[in-house]
């Protein structure tokens, strides 16, 4: 069996790792590969615009069911035969929310689902908020081998990345997974580039992809589908396609160097500080002529 890739991409909720992991998969699998997608989110929507907007069972579902679980009760075919697995969450109020993780890992290694379908890519969408209980088990327990993170210029999907640096630093000497790349969203004016590169330049980091904010994700997601499959031939599906090809390519694996407490307020404060001084700078620039001072 030919080495799988395990990746797990991790990013705060609601910054688009959902939206940039299927996106990723269908390009991969436009690509020719085989690939597995297992969304570690509670919310269980990680592979909805992979299957026309379509949610599936969770393997929290199956296992509640109090049936036998077979393969096919949690594994689902989307766009591209791209192999959709959802590991749910708790019932409202009840339970760890990272459960559903450390459930569907446990099954998915019981039912053999790796070696029977035989992948070339599986990518772990993963909450990352937190980095703790079931939310680190793909990072802590060699469950993938490299991490990347989604985030933007704004500063609590910068907190949530440098989080998880902190989580990956931790169980590095352990086995645990180690880090391959910022995936930088939404990027549509070119100081949150710099942000971005000044953040990865911090810690220790390199950039894997600058993705760009795009209304082809606004009309896609609407119909339910990756960008890949909504206009296969736009600007935004080659983007991820470029970033598949670096998915691929990639053998960096290191450990980033999170910035404290203390220090990341001080540098978000020097970047609020420029901008602030920069846009007072546009306000007292030279006003207009007085025409009438002018005139003949």
């Amino acid at each position: 069996m030919t080495k799988i890739r395990s990746v797990a991409i991790y990013g705060k909720g609601g910054i688009g790792k959902s939206t940039t992991t299927s996106n990723l998969s269908a390009a991969l699998a436009d690509m020719g590969k085989r690939v597995i997608q297992i969304g570690c989110d509670p919310k269980s929507d990680s592979t909805n615009n992979l299957r026309g907007g379509r949610s599936i069972p969770t393997v929290l579902d199956a296992i509640r069911s109090g049936k036998k679980v077979e393969v096919e009760d949690i594994v689902y075919e989307g766009f591209g035969g791209v192999l959709c697995i959802e590991a749910g969450g708790p019932e409202p109020g009840v339970g760890c929310a990272g459960r559903g993780i450390i459930a569907a890992i446990e099954l998915l290694r019981q039912k053999k689902v790796f070696e029977g379908y035989r992948p070339d890519v599986v990518l772990y969408d993963v909450l990352g908020d937190v980095v703790c209980g079931g939310f680190s088990v793909p990072i802590r327990e060699g469950v993938a081998e490299q991490v990347y993170t989604v985030t933007s210029a704004d500063f609590m999907a910068v907190y949530a990345a440098n989080n998880l640096f902190k989580g990956i630093q931790k169980y590095a000497n352990s086995g645990g997974a180690l880090f391959s790349g910022i995936i930088a969203n939404s990027v549509a004016l070119p100081v949150q580039r710099e942000i971005i590169d000044d953040f990865a330049s911090r810690t220790g980091t390199t950039i894997a992809e600058y993705i760009p904010r795009s209304d082809t994700i606004t009309r896609s997601e609407l119909l339910g589908q990756t960008a890949v499959e909504y206009d296969p031939d736009s600007e935004q599906a080659n983007v991820y396609r470029s970033l598949a090809r670096t998915l691929l390519q990639n053998e960096k694996k290191y450990v980033p160097k999170p910035l404290e407490a203390g220090e990341l307020k001080e540098w978000a404060e020097s970047w609020s500080d420029r901008l602030l001084a920069e846009k007072n700078d546009m306000r007292s620039g030279p006003g207009p002529r007085n025409v009438a001072s002018t005139s003949t």
